[in-house]
C-alpha cells in the first residue's frame, strides 16, 4: 500500500505532531480522566435524584418528629438528606453558611445530633476519627474507600441478618454494616 519511505515519512510527522502537542494531549487525557470521575459522579447523583425531597415534605418531617423547623434546621435538613455525599458537620456548614449568615458551626453539631437522636439521619462512624452523616435511614451499607476516602451506599440483602449466627431470637430494630477497602476508581489508577 504505502512504500517504505511513505510509512517513515508519515511516522516521522506523526511524531513530529505529538510533540508539538504534548502539552494539549496531555490536558487531554487528564481531561478523558475528569469526565470519566464526572460521569462516574453524576450517575451516582442521578440514582440518589429519585429520593430528592422538598422542602415543605422536609418540614412536615420535622413537625412530625417533634422538631420546630427554623429556617436553619430546615436548611441542614435539606442539605443532608438531599446530599449524594454523605457530608461531615463541617462540609454541611461550609455549603450553608453564606446562604444563612448567622449559622455557626456548633450549631451545625447540635442540630444533626438532634436528628439522629430523632432517627431523622444516621450518623456514620466508620472508624474513630471520621464521622459523617446520612440522610437515607434506609437499611443499607457503607463502603469506605482507604484509598480516597469516598463513601458508597450498599443496598443489604433481607437473608443479610439470618448469616448472623445467634441473631435468630433476637428483635433486631438497627444493624449498621461498615466495609472498608480499595474502591473500584482506585483500583483502576
Amino acid at each position: 500500500m504505502y512504500g517504505k519511505g511513505a510509512v517513515e515519512s508519515r511516522f516521522s510527522t506523526f511524531l513530529k505532531f505529538l510533540e508539538k502537542n504534548r502539552k494539549k494531549l496531555a490536558t487531554s487525557i487528564k481531561c478523558l480522566y475528569i469526565c470519566n470521575d464526572f460521569r462516574n459522579e453524576m450517575q451516582n447523583k442521578a440514582k440518589k435524584i429519585e429520593t430528592v425531597v422538598s422542602r415543605a415534605d422536609l418540614k412536615d418531617e420535622l413537625i412530625r418528629a417533634g422538631i420546630r423547623p427554623s429556617v436553619q434546621r430546615l436548611a441542614i435538613f435539606e442539605y443532608v438528606r438531599n446530599s449524594c455525599q454523605h457530608p461531615t458537620a463541617e462540609v454541611v456548614y461550609e455549603a450553608l453558611r453564606d446562604e444563612l449568615g448567622s449559622l455557626s458551626l456548633t450549631t451545625v453539631y447540635n442540630t444533626l445530633k438532634l436528628f439522629v437522636d430523632a432517627g431523622l439521619v444516621l450518623m456514620l462512624t466508620i472508624d474513630d476519627t471520621f464521622r459523617c452523616f446520612d440522610g437515607d435511614c434506609s437499611s443499607h451499607a457503607h463502603f469506605r474507600c482507604n484509598s480516597c476516602g469516598k463513601i458508597i451506599d450498599l443496598k443489604i440483602k433481607k437473608e443479610f441478618l439470618s448469616l448472623v449466627e445467634g441473631a435468630e431470637n433476637l428483635e433486631v430494630t438497627d444493624a449498621q454494616l461498615y466495609l472498608k477497602g480499595i474502591c473500584p476508581d482506585c483500583k483502576k489508577k
